[in-house]
Order: C-alpha cells, then structure tokens, then sequence
C-alpha cells in the first residue's frame, strides 16, 4: 500500500455545504483607482486569477486607513475567492492570505473564513479539481458577465475527512496540502527561471543582433533570400481535402490538408493580418518538410540553415511598422519586403550567432524540451496527485 493509499485508508469522508464549515462575508466597494503605493493591504479581485497564486503572504497593491476602514477585512489564515468575472473559468478562482498585516478586499469577492473542519489551503487546492468546477457551473448565473453568489457558493459540497475528529481531520488536510504544495512550488521556481532565461535571451537577441557602424554591410531582404510567393496556393476551408500536410497561413498553421506544394526548408513571413502590429505571435517562422502555403505568406528560400535562422531571429527583434502600409489592414506587400534592410556579417558570424540564440529559443520555447516542457510535466503530477488525493465518492447524506 503506498503513502498515499496509507494516509486516506478508513478515513471517513463526508461532503460538507461550504457555508457549514466556513463564514462567507461579500466583499463591497474596492476599485482600481483606489490603489495606493503604501497603506493597508488590499486584495481587488481580478488580481486573484491574473496575479496570485494559491496563497500569497503579501499583497500586489495597497488603500490607504481611511478607505480601508470601509472595506471587509481578510485576516490571516482567510480565503478570497473571486465572485464575478466575464469569463465563468476565472469565477471562483481562490487565494489564501497568509500576510502578518490584516488586509482588505471589495466587491466581486468573498472572504471566506475557514471554521475549525477547514483549511484554507486544502480548499485551495479543492477549487482546481473538475468536483468544484461542476459545483460552479450549477450556480453559475449571467452570460456576458457570470456571477456565483456568497449565498450559492456557500451550498457547495467541499469534502472532509474524519468530521467527527476537527484535530485528525486538520493533521489530514494539512499532509493533503504538504504533498500538493511541493508540486506547486516547484512550478513556481521552473516557471521563475523561464522568466529569468527569457530576460537573458532578449539580453544576448539584442546584443548579437546589433551591430556599430561600419562594422557589417547591410543588405536588402530581396537580395539574401530567393522569393517563391508565385508558387503559394489558397484553398478555400471548404474545398480542402483533409490529411496530415501542415496548411500555414500568416501566423502558422491554420489548417491539415492532404497533398503539398513544398517539401524543404522555408521561412514564412506574415504578409498581412493584425499581427504584423500587434506581434502576439512570431511574424517570421521556419518550416521543414512537406507543406502547403497559402498566400497571406511569404515563402523564402536561403541557401543555409544559418542565414534562414539569422534573418528569423532579426525580423522577430525589430520594429517592421516603417515597412507595414494599411491600418484597418495592415500589409507587408512584397516590395517592402525585399526592401528591409539587414546587418549581413559573414556566414562564420551568423553561425555563431544562431547557435547561441538556438540554445534560448530552446530553452524558453520548446514544448518537447527545455523548460516550457518540464513546466507541462510538472502541472500534470500536480493534476494527477489532486485528483488522487481529492477525489471521493458523494456522501449519501448530503444532497
């Protein structure tokens, strides 16, 4: 029997209205406006599913006494959980304030005050399994702009073990918490260095890419590259036959399809589409093997792994907008295409240079390896973990 299996093994477990184990206080009046730099600690509740974790000892803003005053109060050891949100994912998303300093939160937020069957981090964690969200959607009012009410949120069924034994149910939900959390924080740290690794790959993008007068020649785009946009071929979503060919459109692939007009290495450069400004996504992107190319592309050839590579990295670091005419649709038509302008040092140079930048790229981008991966592997035993441990059959005594 493993650990796990050992630690719930004859617990009695019983599902328990929220509203029995906890005190539920709706939030009113805090706004974005009212931050200030320094003063009382405050919780707005869109920043809990765009800037908090699980739990935070600290908060991201601050109101000053007076207007704290008016506001509800969110001890240690409390939950806030958002109530209110356009989107019914980002509803009922929770943090635990484990601050020193007593903080405040507004509307579209409730504090939840755990009684002594509940942990706050236990019901944390509770808040991400597929249990709690379908309690959510059941209460789930509005279109545009759904809301979970304190009152419906406090009918939802968390479940708790050993509910005659408020000490052994304690000591089970914090061991529950301990073994979570080391999933959780180790995503915190990976998803940390990807942010330090991304600063250093802009670092070393924008250092190698950066030349001093006079010391490389600059070239046309058109006079590196062998354009083929002549052999691209648009088909129409209903007139494509389904396969296993990649159909790429200007941000990348839009569609499979079977047959190719292409079967080498490119580099495709976004012709038009919003992107072009906005830059969401990679304008310039390679492509191996056999392909199909519609014509909101452009096609380039270049004769080594290096130069297509270099150019790449170049198009993606610079600002293309004195190339980009239309506003309502922007275009990158095919003259100021050949007409960029780029640093060409010799081949030995952009070789170096790739090389180095490839390691980056690696690292902070690629999902089959570097830290991108080993972020996805480590969510997924954070998932499989909570869902083995938080997963019960319904007490027949709870509705």
């Amino acid at each position: 029997m493993s650990y796990i299996e050992k630690l719930l093994d004859g617990v009695e477990m019983e599902w328990k209205p929220l509203g029995e184990i906890s005190k539920l206080i709706r939030g009113n009046g805090l706004q974005k406006k009212d931050f200030t730099e320094t003063g009382v600690p405050a919780i707005h509740y869109g920043q809990i599913y765009t800037y908090y974790g699980l739990s935070t000892i600290q908060t991201k803003s601050f109101v000053s006494p007076e207007l704290a005053e008016t506001l509800k109060k969110v001890d240690t050891g409390d939950i806030v959980i958002t109530n209110t949100s356009e989107n019914l994912q980002d509803v009922g998303k929770a943090v635990v304030y484990l601050g020193k300093s007593q903080a405040v939160t507004g509307g579209h937020a409730t504090i939840i005050k755990p009684g002594e069957l509940l942990l706050g981090k236990y019901f944390a964690h509770f808040t991400q399994t597929e249990d709690f969200a379908s309690q959510k959607r059941k209460y789930a009012k509005g279109t545009k702009v759904v809301d979970v009410s304190a009152t419906d949120m406090s009918k939802i069924l968390i479940p708790i073990p050993c509910p005659n034994n408020p000490k052994k149910s304690f000591e089970i939900q914090k061991e529950i918490v301990r073994i979570l959390d080391k999933f959780t924080e180790l995503t915190t740290e990976l998803a940390t260095e990807l942010a330090a690794r991304k600063k250093q790959y802009s670092y070393y993008r924008e250092t190698l890419l950066s030349f001093e007068e006079g010391e490389v020649e600059w070239e046309n785009l058109g006079s590196l590259a062998e354009n083929l946009d002549s052999k691209r071929k648009p088909v129409t979503s209903g007139s494509r036959e389904a396969g296993d060919i990649p159909y790429y459109g200007a941000s990348g692939i839009v569609d499979y399809v079977n047959g190719y007009i292409f079967d080498d290495d490119f580099l495709l450069i976004s012709e038009d589409g919003a992107n072009l400004i906005a830059r969401n996504t990679p304008i310039a992107f390679s492509i191996s093997g056999k392909s199909w190319v519609n014509n909101h592309a452009h096609v380039l050839k270049f004769r080594t792994y290096a130069e297509r590579r270099y150019v790449e990295y170049y198009l993606n670091s610079i600002d293309l907008s004195p190339y980009i005419s239309g506003a309502a649709q922007p275009k990158l038509n095919r003259k100021n295409l050949d007409n960029i302008k780029l640093p060409n040092p010799s081949l030995q140079e952009k070789e170096r240079i790739v090389s180095i930048l490839d390691k980056f790229d690696t690292l902070t981008t690629s999902i089959s390896e570097g830290l991108p991966k080993e972020i996805e592997l480590r969510k997924k035993q954070y998932e499989y973990y909570r869902d083995l441990l938080l997963t019960f059959p319904k007490n027949n005594k709870v509705p």
